[in-house]
C-alpha cells in the first residue's frame, strides 16, 4: 500500500507547537515509507480563516523543511462535499434536524439527570414530512447530522493506543453541517482523506471519539479508512496541561535563535522511548520513527530543554550551514572558535564584536597591570606563526613565574574584555597581533 499522510490546518491563527508535533510526525512517516505527504489547507470557516495565515503555515513548514507533495484547500472542494453529501443525504445516512442550542441543551441536562449519557437522542429521525413542512414554515432551518448506525461496535487497531472499541449508542449522531450550509470538520475532512487516498491519520489522542464517528463515515463512503495514530497530548514542564504551548508560535522560536532541526529533534522524540539527542541532520530521525515506541503519558515539552538541544546542535554545526548567517567578515576559523560558546547563532556577531573591537580597556589590579605591560612587550617581540597563546603564555609564565588563573584571567580579560568565553588558542590568531598588542597596552595604562 502506498503510504500517503496529511497535514491538516485550519487558517485562524499561528502553528503552534502541538500542530507542528503532529506534523512532523506526518511528514517522517511518509518519509521513512517511501510515500507523499500531503498540505490540507481546512478554510471551510470562512469567517475566521485569514490568507495570512495560509501564508505563514506554509513558511513555517519551509522554515522547519518539511516539504510537502501537494496540496489542497478545503474552500475549493465544496462542489465534492455537496456530492458526497447528497448520497448520505440519500442513503439516509445524513438527516436535518431543527432543535436551537437551547433546546438541545436541556435535552441534555435532562438526560443527565435521569442518569443517561449525555447524547442526541435522534428525535428529529421521527419527524414527519409534514412537521418537518411546518418547522421551516415556521423559519426554521436544519442543521444535519449524520446518523450512527448502532447494529454493532466501533472498533479499529490503533497503531499507537492499540484496540479501540466504541459503543456508537453512547456517541452522539455529529453535526456535520449547519443551519447556513456551512461545513463542520468532520465530514469534509472524511471525504477529503477518501479523495485524495489518505493512508494514515496521526494526530492527537483527543480525536479519538472523532475518530470512532469517522470510522464509520468512512463505510457510510464506501471506503475502507486509514490507519490511525493517536498520539498523546503535550503538557508543559509544571506537569498539566499548559495554556501557553498553545500560544507558542514557530515564529517565536525563530525570533528566539531556535534552530529548525533543534525543534523537531525534541518533538520528534518526547513522547516516545527513544532518547532526545542533538542531530545535525533529519536522517536518522526519519530512520528511526516508530509508532510502536510512542507512549500514551503525556509528552513533556520543556523550553528549558529546548533551548539546551539548541545549543548543542550548534557546538556541532559546520562552517556552511551558517555561513550565510554570520557576521561580514567571520570565516569559518572564527565560527569554529566560538561555536562551543553559543546557544544561538546570533551570539557569534557578539563574539566577532569581540575580535574586532574596540574595546574598552578593563579595570585590573595594579600587579595585574605591570604583568599585562610586560605581556604586550612579549607579544610585540615574539613571532606570531603558529600557536601565538601558548608561546605567550609559556614565555611569560618563565619570565614571572605566574601560572593558572593568574596567568591566564588577567590576559584574557585584557583581550576579551571577559572572564569566560572561547580557547583563546582559536581566539587570539583572529584578534592579530597589531590589535592583542594594542589591547594588552591600554589594559596596563587604565586606572
Amino acid at each position: 500500500m502506498s503510504v500517503v499522510t496529511r497535514f491538516a490546518p485550519s487558517p485562524t491563527g499561528r502553528l503552534h507547537v502541538g500542530n507542528v508535533r503532529t506534523a512532523i510526525h506526518n511528514w517522517m512517516w511518509a518519509r521513512r515509507q517511501g510515500g507523499r505527504f500531503l498540505l490540507r489547507i481546512d478554510d471551510t470557516d470562512a469567517e475566521r480563516s485569514r490568507e495570512a495565515f495560509v501564508d505563514s503555515i506554509r513558511a513555517d513548514l519551509a522554515w522547519l523543511g518539511l516539504g510537502w507533495d501537494g496540496e489542497e484547500r478545503q474552500s475549493q472542494r465544496f462542489a465534492l462535499y455537496e456530492r458526497r453529501f447528497a448520497a448520505l443525504k440519500a442513503a439516509g445516512r445524513v438527516y436535518p434536524c431543527y432543535e436551537t442550542p437551547q433546546e438541545l441543551e436541556l435535552k441534555r441536562k435532562v438526560r443527565l439527570g435521569r442518569g443517561l449519557p449525555p447524547v442526541y437522542d435522534q428525535a428529529a429521525l421521527a419527524l414527519t414530512d409534514a412537521e418537518r413542512a411546518t418547522l421551516e414554515a415556521g423559519g426554521r432551518r436544519p442543521h444535519w447530522r449524520f446518523r450512527l448506525d448502532h447494529g454493532a461496535p466501533i472498533h479499529w487497531d490503533d497503531m499507537i493506543r492499540g484496540e479501540q472499541r466504541f459503543d456508537p449508542a453512547l456517541l452522539s449522531d455529529p453535526v456535520v453541517r449547519r443551519a447556513d450550509g456551512s461545513w463542520l470538520y468532520m465530514l469534509p475532512s472524511a471525504i477529503d482523506d477518501v479523495d485524495m487516498g489518505v493512508s494514515h491519520v496521526v494526530r492527537g489522542e483527543d480525536h479519538v471519539s472523532n475518530t470512532a464517528t469517522q470510522i464509520q463515515m468512512f463505510s457510510a463512503l464506501d471506503a475502507a479508512p486509514p490507519r490511525f495514530a493517536h498520539e498523546a497530548l503535550l503538557v508543559g514542564s509544571e506537569g498539566k496541561l499548559s495554556k501557553r504551548l498553545g500560544s507558542i508560535g514557530i515564529d517565536d522560536f525563530r525570533a528566539a535563535g531556535i534552530e529548525p532541526l533543534a525543534l523537531i529533534a525534541l518533538l520528534a522524540r518526547i513522547g516516545t522511548s527513544d532518547p532526545v539527542e542533538p542531530v545535525q541532520e533529519l536522517a536518522p530521525l526519519v530512520a528511526g520513527m516508530d509508532f510502536s515506541r510512542f507512549g500514551r503519558a503525556p509528552a513533556r515539552f520543556d523550553e528549558a530543554e529546548l533551548a539546551a538541544l539548541n545549543a548543542r546542535i550548534i557546538h556541532g554545526t559546520g562552517f556552511a550551514a551558517v555561513a550565510g548567517r554570520l557576521p561580514a567578515g567571520m570565516g569559518e576559523d572564527g565560527w569554529l572558535a566560538v561555536r562551543g560558546n553559543i546557544a544561538t547563532v546570533a551570539e557569534a556577531a557578539d563574539w566577532w564584536a569581540v575580535v574586532q573591537g574596540p574595546l574598552a580597556p578593563p579595570a585590573l589590579e595594579p600587579e595585574d597591570r605591570a604583568f599585562t605591560a610586560a605581556a604586550a612587550d612579549a607579544a610585540a617581540a615574539m613571532g606570531w606563526a603558529g600557536d601565538p597563546w601558548h608561546d605567550l603564555t609559556g614565555a611569560l609564565k618563565q619570565s614571572t613565574g605566574r601560572k593558572g588563573k593568574a596567568l591566564f584571567l588577567p590576559l584574557r580579560r585584557a583581550l576579551t574584555g571577559r572572564d569566560h568565553g572561547p580557547d583563546m588558542a582559536a581566539l587570539l590568531p583572529l584578534i592579530g597581533r597589531e590589535a592583542a598588542v594594542a589591547r594588552l597596552r591600554a589594559a596596563a595604562a587604565a586606572d
